[in-house]
């Protein structure tokens, strides 16, 4: 077998490396609790998360750029507020390829 179906050949699917990407996003205690806490408003959070935390803002904007990133938050950019607000649709996808994951077969 040559390296190139070696390469086409993966062990896994799409929905595994989705899993993985949204696993990796919920690696953090900070950014459980950043999804937890912009899960509770009723609307987009427009004000500074982390006032809600005892971490420097850096860290904060760290972790909501990798909340961001796996798709989980979205943010909109209105100087000198950000409003931050789970992505639904992928918060729902998420929640199905977890529970996908986790049901004993």
């Amino acid at each position: 077998m040559d390296i190139i179906t070696k390469i086409n050949k993966t062990p896994f699917t799409e929905n595994d490396e989705k899993v993985a990407q949204y696993a990796k996003a919920l690696g953090h205690p900070i950014r459980v609790f950043i999804l937890r806490f912009l899960e509770k408003q009723c609307a987009c959070f427009a004000g500074d998360i982390s006032e809600q935390l005892p971490v420097a803002n850096s860290t904060v904007s760290q972790h909501l750029k990798a909340l961001k990133e796996a798709g989980l938050i979205q943010g909109e950019i209105n100087p000198p507020t950000i409003k931050y607000c789970i992505n639904k649709q992928n918060w729902a996808e998420a929640r199905q390829l977890f529970a996908d994951f986790f049901e004993i077969k």
